[in-house]
């Protein structure tokens, strides 16, 4: 996936319907699958107010729904990727916010494949080059398959 303006306005370009990471519009933001793929499933949540940069600048009911849209998001994480790999073990959830400046929670599905070093460890300890720059873990369409399983389980949980 090449280098496109949708990336350095990613929640505007999601309003505009330019973001193709986008899975599903939510009430507090937007669910999309994330660029790196070494994890598959990875997933956040966007805020749908860029100008939002902590959980605690929204009032609190806007808070709540944030937090519920997260926690669906989580769990359809958890269903789609336990549906089509075996070796799923649980999702990670993280709210950082130390290089995007805005609102956003990663969801990370673990597996027991991982490398045993890591397996228990952040996923921010993965090695940088590898898996975070280069092409092997970069979105692409062979990740169709866990991006329609994460859509589809979001549309069941939202019922």
């Amino acid at each position: 996936m090449s280098d496109t303006d949708w990336r350095r306005d990613r929640i505007g370009s999601a309003h505009r319907g330019e973001n193709p990471t986008v899975m599903r519009r939510l009430g507090s933001g937007f669910a999309v699958i994330g660029d790196r793929q070494f994890l598959p499933g990875y997933s956040v949540l966007l805020t749908g107010d860029p100008a939002v940069t902590r959980l605690s600048e929204l009032p609190r009911p806007r808070r709540v729904a944030y937090l519920s849209d997260m926690e669906r998001l989580a769990e359809a994480v958890e269903r789609a990727c336990a549906r089509l790999d075996p070796a799923f073990r649980r999702v990670n959830i993280e709210i950082l916010g130390n290089t995007d400046p805005y609102l956003h929670a990663h969801i990370w599905p673990r597996y027991d494949w991982e490398p045993a070093d890591l397996v228990r460890l952040p996923v921010w300890r993965y090695e940088e080059v590898e898996y975070w720059r280069g092409d092997r873990h970069a979105l692409s369409p062979r990740h169709d398959a866990v991006r329609a399983a994460i859509g589809e389980e979001l549309d069941a949980l939202a019922g």
